[in-house]
């Protein structure tokens, strides 16, 4: 999935559920953003780390906030009006960048997770976010979209948030057309492309629609 700004890929990594180490070959970002704790796992895979963002805890503060770090640039965010993942991306977008590939933005707190959309969904026109864990790729995707997919991926889902309406696709083993989604009611789960490496099309009308494609 490509991002819908020209210019360089910047990766910003949570301190949710860490990506395993086989995804390190895909981590040559312009730049490595830690968000706190993610810090100690990117170290662990040996990831070099450009900046740090958080409010720190007491570890992290004394080892590199207080000392003359030469190693990487530290953020220090203490606004608790903000999550560390909007705080983040306003940093990031302050640096001139527009293109974000978020790991570690669900596992351990759920509410988390739900916040980290509802944060993604407000930077949807001013930046270009895709969210990555161990088993999928989602993000919110413009009224008309395409991408590719490889064949027999059945963890094709669309979410609506909370309601889509007037969705058309194609490329996909189920069609919808003219399709109306709506949480409680309808969402599309376990479709899949019809050839080898397949575009898919999207459009809709109405409402904000996140898509989570299988790797």
């Amino acid at each position: 999935m490509d991002h819908r700004f020209q210019g360089p890929e910047v990766g910003l990594f949570l301190n949710g559920t860490p990506p395993h180490i086989y995804f390190k070959k895909y981590f040559f970002y312009k730049k490595i953003f830690a968000v706190d704790g993610a810090f100690y796992y990117l170290k662990k895979m040996g990831i070099r780390v450009d900046s740090i963002i958080g409010d720190f805890d007491s570890f992290l503060k004394k080892n590199f906030v207080e000392k003359k770090n030469k190693f990487f640039e530290i953020f220090e965010t203490r606004d608790q009006n903000y999550s560390d993942f909007d705080k983040s991306l306003r940093i990031i977008h302050s640096k001139g960048y527009f293109n974000i590939n978020v790991w570690g933005a669900s596992g351990k707190e759920q509410d988390h997770f739900l916040g980290n959309l509802s944060t993604a969904l407000k930077y949807k026109k001013k930046l270009s976010i895709i969210f990555h864990d161990n088993y999928h790729y989602y993000f919110f995707s413009d009224k008309k979209n395409f991408f590719y997919q490889k064949k027999n991926k059945n963890g094709f889902l669309f979410f609506p948030f909370p309601k889509v309406e007037g969705l058309f696709t194609h490329g996909l083993k189920y069609p919808i057309n003219n399709g109306l989604l709506k949480i409680g009611q309808n969402i599309g789960i376990r479709n899949e492309s019809t050839e080898l490496l397949q575009r898919i099309e999207i459009s809709y009308k109405k409402g904000e629609l996140l898509i989570f494609l299988e790797r």
